[in-house]
């Protein structure tokens, strides 16, 4: 069997691992000339760690990230709402990390080529269509730089090509763009003091309004007694609508998201200092797509972003790829033809993550958040006097909602790994 994937991010790329594993050949193709560590942190939940530490990588997260000790939930005053425990610390077998998305994604390009070889990744190559019949997928690709075309026929094609993905494009003609929700969001990395635990996630604020999101990503900054702070600033505008393409590596100003800060200054965190101390600033709006019925036509499926792209609530974007990846290579090697494989993936894993994609759009943690700030808009002493125990509740079970699997079952399931 030999499988074309369409995108080296994280999804791509886990795909391309776990294949190999099982003794698949795969070849992955990525537009961008040269993959680079772009991008700010992001946060791997317990499942994902599990995935990626059977896949060998356990080390490697260790080295690299910051094995996350709790989120905590402050009023946009720096006043301690609610805080509960995360990773080993509620029972998983595995971490939670924050890392920095590009040295995520270089660990793992660096093992696909290491594993299956310099050729196994080709940059510059844009995919310009796929035809299919019963026996092979046969995938339009063109050099970049060349402008040559050329075709590649595999046995089976994997969409892992992000928010804008041309083979979901070609699954599904005519869906419409990205929609937004109206919240802006400018993303940075600031060296900084650790604050809190050192190991904290933390949340400031309401995205009825404004929101701020930090935590820190770089286990080699805490080594030498630093911080590398990762911050998410959410933003609610009231533009009628989404003018430009959402893109990840759009640049963002500082003087347009530091007003919306400027006097939010904690004993435990300055915020407009830390924004102001960010080399390079993000700028996206918070969009999705909305859940599809079918990711799979034959031997054509989706993955990832390309199949569920999803709000960031509850640290599900790269967390869900890497899931989807270990997921379609079990179904994949176990079954006796290619589409009864991609079929067998797409039911395990479709209505899980849709579910997920609608249960970040709900947003019930934000909501109580916002509860808080109505009944103590210049902050408060207690969080008891603002809140009944009920409604802290309400958090936890959003977080359980959206991003933690029963401790139990993550901590007893059968490993996806089938040796090659």
């Amino acid at each position: 069997m030999r499988v074309l994937i369409v995108g080296a991010g994280i999804g791509g790329l886990t795909t391309a691992l776990s294949l190999h594993e099982a003794g698949v050949e795969a070849l992955v193709v990525d537009s961008a000339v040269r993959l680079r560590p772009l991008g700010v942190g992001i946060n791997l939940l317990p499942h994902a760690v599990r995935e990626l530490t059977e896949l060998g990588l356990g080390d490697d997260l260790a080295e690299t990230g910051i094995p996350t000790a709790e989120t905590v939930h402050f009023d946009r005053y720096g006043g301690r709402i609610w805080a509960e425990p995360r990773g080993r610390a509620l029972g998983y077998r595995w971490p939670q990390y924050s890392v920095h998305r590009g040295e995520l994604q270089m660990m793992l390009l660096d093992a696909v080529l290491a594993r299956l070889g310099e050729d196994a990744v080709r940059t510059g190559t844009v995919f310009e269509g796929f035809e299919q019949d019963g026996e092979s997928v046969r995938a339009r690709l063109r050099d970049r730089a060349s402008g040559t075309a050329d075709t590649v026929t595999a046995d089976v094609l994997i969409g892992a090509d992000g928010l804008h993905s041309a083979v979901r494009a070609q699954l599904n003609p005519g869906e419409k763009a990205p929609l937004w929700n109206g919240i802006r969001m400018w993303r940075g990395v600031t060296e900084g003091e650790p604050f809190l635990t050192g190991r904290t996630l933390a949340i400031a604020g309401s995205n009825a309004a404004s929101k701020m999101v930090v935590y820190p990503i770089s286990m080699r900054a805490e080594r030498r007694g630093s911080a590398l702070l990762n911050w998410v600033a959410e933003v609610r505008l009231t533009d009628d609508q989404l003018e430009e393409t959402a893109d990840w590596n759009r640049t963002g100003r500082l003087e347009d998201v530091l007003p919306h800060f400027a006097d939010w200054k904690f004993d435990w965190l300055d915020i407009p200092a830390m924004l102001s101390g960010s080399a390079e600033i993000l700028e996206y709006p918070m969009v999705d797509r909305d859940p599809l019925d079918r990711w799979t036509s034959g031997r054509v499926t989706l993955l990832g972003d390309a199949a569920h792209p999803m709000y960031p609530i509850g640290s599900n974007g790269g967390s869900q790829a890497v899931l989807d990846a270990r997921v379609l290579a079990h179904e994949l090697v176990r079954a006796a033809d290619p589409a009864e494989g991609l079929l067998a993936y797409e039911r395990e894993r479709r209505e899980t993550v849709n579910a997920i994609v609608l249960a970040c759009r709900d947003m019930p943690a934000d909501r109580i958040l916002q509860t808080v700030s109505e009944r103590a808009p210049r902050g408060f002493e207690a969080i008891e006097d603002v809140l009944a125990p009920n409604e802290l509740e309400t958090i936890s079970g959003a977080y359980r909602l959206t991003s933690f699997d029963d401790v139990d079952a993550l901590n007893t399931r059968a490993s996806y790994t089938i040796a090659g």
